[in-house]
């Protein structure tokens, strides 16, 4: 009888690399919102693969950016705190942006915190599907004479190709040890959560420039119903009345399609009908203030 294998796997790279669509990849299913814009994950994601004979616990983490402000900070700070929890490092590289990982790899963070490190180290080249074969071949080779990672491995997280592989080789270097989670639980966030994120996801598809990012989605009441739509209440908060009324929009043509477009993905994401009512409030400089962090869930108690 062959020993069970578990371990905590962190997904590393710059922002809008393909960290989320990674690990949804290789759950098999969406877990992690995805949008073309850059910190779409702000809180590190816990997803859960099991198997008969093993667990992966991966943690989708934050871009890796140098902070402008708090709420920058606090997420640099999970990135920091899930490199230490993991057994595997996973850094992913964007073949397109970032083919010979210059900027990755001299990111002060990344050499502070991964190329330093000890632990198993795989180099993922993402979106190679957008380069030619003689190219993916040379950057491999670039990579494998660096010596810095244990695997390096070409994919395409969207059109999944290669991700099998990630699989086995991160199942290769998994440490023996029994599952620490039930096999049917695939993460540790509530439904609340992933509604916030649902509707995040939506404001960053609808809205540009610097909207979204000055957007917090608080989930103000769930209740689940035996007959009738399941209720959901939020509130998107926003750093200035400027922004009120762009997410607003005139007459409220904007938080109206916001409002349909979000309750249909909620309904997809937990399979019932919901009634869904979303109101914005402004709290001036939320990013930047510690104590509005900490009740968004971005600042852990002492």
């Amino acid at each position: 009888m062959t020993e069970n294998k578990t371990g905590y796997v962190v997904i590393l790279g710059l922002p809008n690399v393909g960290k989320s669509s990674l690990l949804n990849a290789l759950l098999g299913q969406k877990l992690a919102i995805i949008t073309p814009k850059p910190q779409t994950t702000r809180k590190r994601i816990l997803g859960i693969l099991s198997e008969e004979s093993y667990q992966i616990i991966f943690l989708d983490t934050p871009g890796i950016l140098s902070p402008s402000y708090l709420l920058q900070e606090k997420m640099m700070d999970d990135v920091a705190e899930s490199v230490k929890d993991a057994d595997v490092i996973v850094l992913i590289v964007d073949a397109f942006d970032d083919p010979q990982g210059d900027i990755l790899l001299n990111h002060e963070f990344v050499k502070k915190f991964v190329i330093t490190s000890k632990k198993i180290k795989l180099l993922v080249i993402n979106k190679v599907d957008m380069l030619n074969q003689e190219k993916v071949t040379e950057l491999i080779k670039q990579f494998e004479k660096q010596k810095l990672f244990d695997e390096v491995i070409p994919i395409s997280a969207t059109a999944d190709f290669n991700i099998q592989r990630v699989k086995e080789e991160i199942i290769r270097f998994l440490p023996e040890g029994p599952k620490l989670f039930p096999d049917d639980q695939v993460t540790d966030q509530n439904e609340r959560f992933f509604v916030s994120e649902i509707i995040r996801e939506k404001i960053l598809e609808l809205y540009r420039d610097e909207v979204p990012y000055s957007c917090e989605v608080l989930i103000v009441d769930f209740k689940e119903r035996e007959e009738g739509k399941n209720f959901v209440s939020a509130e998107i908060v926003v750093e200035k009345d400027s922004q009120k009324a762009i997410i607003i929009g005139r007459g409220g043509a904007a938080i109206k399609k916001l409002g349909e477009v979000s309750r249909k993905s909620v309904e997809e994401f937990l399979q019932r009908e919901v009634f869904l009512e979303l109101r914005v409030k402004v709290r001036k400089k939320w990013r930047s203030d510690e104590n509005m962090l900490k009740s968004f869930g971005y600042s852990k108690n002492e």
